[in-house]
Parts: C-alpha cells; structure tokens; sequence
C-alpha cells in the first residue's frame, strides 16, 4: 500500500468510543470488517460515512484488525465496492453521460462548479482531490471551464486518463501528462494570448485513489489585467463565472484562504448574489498554516457556520504550498501532512474531529452532496428533457419536408403547408394553441392588458369624486343667478360626465395598440414556426399580416372612437339611473345626512355638493361598466378574431396563382442548418431519455 492509500486509509481513534452512523463507507478506505455489515439507508442523505478519513489507528486498533484474516477482508472491500457501484456511481455517470452528449447545450444539468479568488489556494485543492498537478503560474492560469471528471477504481487497477476539448479526445498514460494536456487544450479553445473562453474542456482521471466526483474547476476572479490580457479581462471572467453559479442546479464551490477576511472576497460576493439563502453554496477555507497566532478562533467560527451562514457548511483543508511543491513533495505525502497538521494543532484539532476537516473529509462531503443533489433534481431534469424532445421532433417535421418535384405535388404541399399554419391561427384566436416550454397564451397576455383598461376606469372614478366639489363651488361662486340654494346644475353634471368620457378615450386606443402588438407578434411567431425554410412563403405572409394589421388597427380604432363619440351623450335608461343613484346615496347614507344639517349655514351649500357627487358616481357606475366591457369586445372582435380570419383568407388566395408555386416554395439555404441542427438535438434528447430510463430500472 503507498502512502497515499494509508492516509486515505487509516480509521480514526474516534472510532473507538463513539458509535459508528449507519451508512455507506467509501471504498477506497480500508474499513473495519464490522462496517460492511451495515446496510445501504433507504435515503440518499446518508448515502456516506461521516466517520472515513479519520485518525491513525492504535495499537489496540492494529491488533485487532490484525485477527481478521485476509480473505474476510477482502470479500468486505468487494461487498462494500458492488454496493458502491450499483447506488453511487450510477447516479455520477449519469450526468456525465448526459453532459457529455452535449444536453447542456439545451437544458442545465446538476453539477458542482469551483470558484475562488486568485491565489485563493483552489488549484491546490483540486489537485488533491484528484492526485494530478494541474496548470500553475501567475495570472490567469484557468482560462476554460474544466470538466473534472473522478472515477475511482478496484485496487490493482492501473492510472487512465483521458481530456476532450472540441472534437479531440487525447488518451494520458500518467499523471504527469496532465498539466502539458490542459495548457494545450486551452491555447486551442482560447488562444495563446492569456484571453478565456466559455467552451468546456472535460479531464477525466480514473484511479484506486481518488474519490467518484465530478466538479467544474472555473478561471479565477482577476481585478488586474496581465500581459497580453483583454484590459476587462475581469469582467469577462465574471460574466463566465455567473454564467454557471447562477445556475439553480449549480452547488458552488467556494474556496477561501483563511488569511484574509473572508467577507471581502469576491468569489463569496459572487455565490451569495446568485444564492442569497446559502442553500446550494459550500465554502472551503485554505492556507490554516498561514494564519496569524491569536486569529484562530476567529476561523473556527467561520467553519462553524457562525459568520456567514451556508445550509451546507465549511470545510478547511491544508494543500501543498509553493515551498512544498519546490521540494517535490508528493500529493499522497501531503495528505499526510495534512492530517498532521490538524491532528497536532492546538485549535483546528476539533474540526478535524467534526469531520469538517482534511482533503478526503471534503472528498467524502462533495461526492456525498453532489449524489443528493442530482437525486432530488432528476425528476424536474427528465421532464425537461423529454418537454424539450417534444418540440424540437415538432419544428424537425416541418424542416423534414422537402419540396417536392411535380407541380400537383408542390400544390398539395403548398396548401398542407397553409393549412396547418391556418390551423395554430385559428387555435391562437380561441385561445387554444399548444404551448411549449414556458409559452404564455396569447389570450392570457390580452386578459392582463384588459385587466389594466379595468383599473384605468377604477383611477378616473376615483378622481372624478375629488374634482366635482370644485366643479361645484365654482358654479355657486360665479355662475348661480336666481336661483335657490340646493337646485343642483344640470349643465354641471354633463360637463363633468363628458370630461370624464374624454380622458378615456385616449388610454382605450393606447389599450388597443397594445394588443394588437402582441396579437401581431403571436401571428409572425407561427409565420417563422410554420414556414421557416421558405424564405419567400414567409416574407410573403409577413407582408400580409402587416398588411391586414393597418387595415383591422384603423377598423377597430374608428370602432372605439365612436363608441366614445356615442358616450358623451349622456343618456341612461331611468330606471336603471335611478336604480344606481339610489344605490350611491344608500351607500353615502350618514355623510347625506350630514349634509341636510348644514344646508344653511354655508352659502357653498354642503348639500349641492352631495347631490353632484352621487348623481356623478351614479351615472358612471353605469358608464364604466359598459365601458369595460364594450371596449374589449371591439378589440377582441377586430383586432383578434377579424384579424386571424382575414390572415387565413388571405393565406388561402395564395392556392389560387399556380404559377408562384416555384417562387413560394423555393427552401432556404439556411433550412440544410437547422435541419440538421435539430436533428443533432433530437439524437441527444433521445439518448438522453435512453439513458434515464436505463438509470430507473437499476
């Protein structure tokens, strides 16, 4: 056994007194033969031990193991393998799998994405986790996601590595290949020049001694440009980052030094502003050895989750430094090293045994989080995935059809063609389209506008009733002549009904437009659907809808304008009017009441100004109601129903002139593209719903 495996290996002498969680012991340590009889849990959350990576043995703890023979010890490590196998891995390969046909290209998928600040100690990190040097240097070292893909073998099984980038896929025959096959990869996919890119580069790194972990290593934050860098070098690096981390079925993976203050790094900035809650965010904390004596404490509440609460926690772990790296020191005896130091340490020696400690500590945590994670997304993922299928061998069948040779076929396809797009307008018009994805009805989004014309009759009512008392008062004071108190105005009461009338009629045609846009913009949304690989057929029927929108926009604004000319009469049926007054006034009862107390003791005469009031909101009431009504009726009616009639009219009048067939029906240079494209996207989704229904009947 290297010393690699040994620190990877040995149990703790906690485990001696404190009884053992029920759960699954990672493979690659070297159990207590009584581990392997405890069952898998039924719930994924205790998928892992809490209890692996933990202190050297005693002597008492050698002895013993030393009683088991090597044969019970190996058919344990097997048992406990096979069991591995059949519930953690699957869950990992699978998103690989998915990830690797290129679904992200469509959808998210679930995965952990690792960022920090420059110098934050994140290479280290990966490195020790996945037991290869990656790329060092000064500045910007990662200049493309990586893909950092862990698979973990049987005992004996000798080091694989494999990196693809575009369409190479390199073999590694050892680790120290690995740095050389990055920087390679990345001066291909983002220039020699320091520059970074958005396309992922995927190292995969099968070995006995590493962890069963996918994570995706991101370039880290630069506030200064370098050498030949983009002078926003930083911002672009931003914009990639959130690119992933605010992705919801991202966990972020935020490395922090422990010398400096943890609340001015900028890769924390960055989580807590796509993650305000903490749900899907842990925090890693490097360099302990570099912190100033008396300062401790101050860490140990960071881990302990008391500074800046993350629901999944902290860890802290001690990497190889520069100097340890100039000396050549071996990841597998930093390990060790590591272990070292914590079990030794005065403070962090309690962290440790939390388990909130140590590279294999995290190692156990990531994978364990990581397991959770996609278990508790998958169900949303497979919906998704086969929501998206579904639309996409749609728009494929429609890119499928050629056109045909003869001039009857060419007719035939022609009027199929105007048929099903006559059809997705016809269903438009009664709100019965079939939506895809996050599609919104178009008679949904009408209702929000109607409902917006509702609350302009509600605000002018409202202000209505503040404006007549002026109205009022200014009659008494300058117009009254003979007549008696109390005799209300009836030339006042029009005036006031006609001006209300007329501060409407504007914002009803600002209502009109504002559904005949997005009635215009659903129609040449099913112009693209249903005709994109005919240029001509669709230039000519968005020449058409524009057409038919001026004619129905004029007919229906000349509808409501007269339907306002027609409201400054002010009429209503008596017995309806008296029916609302009656109402209003049993409404405004107590302040009526007041009103005939005062009647002679102001010259404004309090009660004129009652009466106004009730005779105006009572002749409104009734307005507004029809108002409310009438208007979107006459939009529904010329601007959705006409509209999609005449469209389809005029769609059908386009079978009548043979000799355009050619013209209409000549594809487009780009359908040979999205063709394809889309074929390319229905053999992944495909795949991909292949592969989740293999993943269910494990």
């Amino acid at each position: 056994m290297d010393k690699k495996k040994a620190a990877f290996k040995q149990p703790s002498e906690k485990t001696k007194n404190t009884p053992k969680k029920e759960g699954f012991v990672f493979p690659f340590l070297k159990p207590y033969p009584e581990a392997v009889t405890v069952p898998l849990p039924p719930e994924p959350d205790d998928l892992m031990s809490e209890n692996m990576f933990e202190r050297r043995p005693n002597y008492e703890q050698k002895d013993l193991e030393k009683e088991f023979s090597r044969e019970e010890d190996k058919a344990a490590e097997h048992t406990l393998y096979n069991q591995y196998e059949e519930k953690i891995r699957p869950c990992i390969d699978l998103v690989d799998s998915l990830r690797a046909l290129g679904i992200e290209k469509d959808l998210s998928l679930p995965a952990i994405a690792v960022i920090g600040d420059q110098s934050s100690g994140k290479s280290s990190v990966l490195e020790a986790l996945s037991g290869v040097a990656l790329p060092r240097g000064n500045g910007i070292v990662t200049r493309c996601p990586l893909e950092l893909k862990l698979k973990r073998l049987p005992d004996g099984q000798p080091w694989k590595g494999k990196i693809c980038y575009r369409n190479v896929t390199l073999e590694l025959q050892s680790a120290s290949e690995v740095d050389r096959a990055i920087r390679q990869a990345q001066d291909v996919v983002a220039g020699p020049r320091g520059a970074i890119s958005a396309q992922l580069i995927s190292l995969e790194v099968q070995s006995p001694d590493v962890p069963d972990l996918t994570l995706i290593d991101l370039p880290g934050i630069a506030r200064v440009a370098v050498g030949d860098q983009p002078k926003d070098i930083g911002d672009q690096i931003k914009m990639l980052l959130k690119r992933f981390v605010d992705c919801k079925e991202t966990v972020n993976l935020v490395v922090v030094p422990c010398n400096v203050d943890i609340a001015t790094t900028e890769a924390l900035k960055m989580a807590q502003e796509v993650d305000p809650s903490g749900e899907r965010t842990i925090g890693v904390l490097t360099k302990p050895d570099l912190v100033d004596r008396g300062t401790e404490e101050s860490i140990i509440k960071v881990v302990q989750n008391r500074v800046i609460p993350l629901k999944k926690g902290y860890m802290i772990v001690k990497c190889r430094g520069q100097q340890d790296i100039h000396n050549k020191m071996t990841l597998a005896a930093a390990i060790q090293q590591e272990r070292n130091f914590f079990e030794s340490h005065k403070h962090f020696r309690a962290v440790m045994e939390e388990g909130k400690a140590t590279i294999p500590h995290l190692a156990e945590k990531l994978t364990n989080e990581l397991v959770k994670h996609i278990t508790k997304t998958l169900p949303a993922l497979e919906s998704q995935i086969r929501g998206t299928l579904h639309k996409t061998l749609q728009d494929l069948q429609r890119y499928n059809r050629g056109t045909p040779t003869t001039e009857s076929e060419k007719l035939f396809f022609l009027t199929d063609l105007i048929k099903l797009f006559n059809q997705d307008i016809s269903q438009t018009t009664r709100g019965e389209e079939q939506l895809f994805g996050d599609e919104v009805r178009l008679f949904t989004k009408i209702r929000k506008e109607f409902r917006t014309w509702g609350v302009i009759l509600l605000e002018c009512a409202a202000r209505a009733k503040k404006t007549v008392p002026s109205r009022v008062w200014k009659y008494e004071d300058q117009y009254r002549g003979r007549e008696f108190p109390g005799f209300s105005n009836y030339r006042t009461f029009e005036d006031i009904i006609k001006e209300q009338i007329r501060e409407l009629e504007e914002p009803a045609v600002e209502i009109l437009n504002s559904v005949m846009k997005l009635v215009e913009e659903k129609f040449m949304e099913l112009v693209k659907r249903n005709f994109a690989n005919f240029h001509n057929l669709s230039r000519v029927a968005k020449v058409k809808i524009e057409d038919i929108r001026e004619k129905q926009a004029e007919e229906a604004e000349r509808h409501i304008r007269t339907q306002f000319k027609m409201e400054r009469i002010v009429y209503c049926q008596d017995d309806l009017y008296i029916g609302a007054l009656n109402a209003v006034k049993a409404e405004n009862g107590p302040n009526l009441a007041m009103g005939k107390d005062l009647q002679f003791l102001d010259p404004k005469e309090p009660s004129v100004v009652t009466e106004m009031v009730s005779h105006t909101n009572a002749y409104f009431s009734g307005a507004s109601k029809r108002l409310s009504n009438q208007i979107p009726l006459i939009i529904l009616s010329s601007v959705l129903h006409d509209f999609g009639e005449n469209v389809q009219t005029s769609m059908l009048q386009l079978l009548q002139d043979k000799e355009k067939l050619n013209f209409l029906l000549e594809e487009n240079t780009e359908a040979a593209k999205t063709r394809n494209y889309l074929s390319q996207r229905v053999d992944r989704l495909t795949k991909a719903c292949q592969y989740l229904k293999d993943f269910s009947l494990l």
